[in-house]
């Protein structure tokens, strides 16, 4: 079973034609990486793939359990509200943006959703948040305001709520992409030990030295469509498609 399995996927703003006709399939365990040009749809992919954008046709698994489908009409059904929400949870997403909760502290932030959404104790919760913020280097910060925090350290406490949430699959955002150089890397070594730990993983990324080596697939995309995916080593030293080769010499 795959963990998500997104078949001909489109989207449309207006007259615009975002993704035009997305398919892929995730297996439990698997890193995938999507690069390519910005304006390719890759970010719009993944926030369709936990409705924060609705499709326009195709259908989406998560699971095994379906999100969103397609009727021979052409029309698009999502689950009803209540299993949408609760299939939407097995996925937790990182932004480019850190978006934490500036009036609460680095351990409030991560134990907030799961208090208020899954209604777990406090008392569970809190040393499952300490575990996570030494995960991500950053146990001494329990107690910090997001204010006093570096652009890494809020990206890391983000990854450490997402995860707070228990998911199964993450989903990054370009999470490095706000950052200076500098605060990069401690970033990357975050989502290097979550994969060393078979997380099932999609990330979008400009850093392709984290794709060559982290993922178990790369994803070109340009003007909406999979232009070309393999491994690392295919997509990277032997690429067969005129756009893969023309973005990879410019980066």
């Amino acid at each position: 079973m795959s963990m998500i399995s997104a078949s001909n996927i489109h989207k449309r703003f207006n007259n615009l034609e975002v993704l035009k006709g997305i398919s892929l399939a995730v297996n439990k365990g698997e890193v995938i990486a999507i690069i390519g040009p910005s304006g390719s749809g890759k970010s719009t992919f993944l926030r369709c793939l936990n409705r924060l954008e609705t499709i326009d046709e195709g259908s989406i698994e998560i699971e095994g359990e379906i999100l969103a489908d397609t009727d021979a009409a052409g029309k698009v059904h999502y689950a009803p509200e209540p299993a949408a929400r609760r299939i939407c949870r097995k996925m937790g997403m990182v932004f480019q943006q850190f978006n934490l909760f500036p009036h609460l502290t680095v351990l409030e932030n991560l134990i907030e959703a799961p208090l208020t959404v899954k209604g777990v104790k406090r008392e569970d919760i809190v040393p499952q948040a300490e575990e996570l913020l030494l995960k991500v280097g950053l146990a001494e910060k329990r107690d910090v305001y997001p204010s006093r925090l570096s652009g890494g350290q809020k990206q890391r406490v983000a990854i450490a709520r997402a995860l707070a949430m228990n998911p199964d699959i993450m989903l990054f955002d370009e999470p490095t992409s706000a950052l200076d150089p500098e605060l990069t890397g401690e970033v990357l070594k975050a989502m290097r030990r979550l994969a060393e730990e078979h997380m099932t993983m999609i990330v979008v990324t400009h850093e392709m030295a984290f794709a060559r080596e982290v993922a178990n697939r790369v994803i070109f995309m340009d003007a909406g469509e999979i232009v070309e995916q393999g491994t690392p080593a295919d997509v990277f030293g032997s690429p067969v498609h005129a756009r893969t080769k023309a973005f990879l010499n410019r980066v």
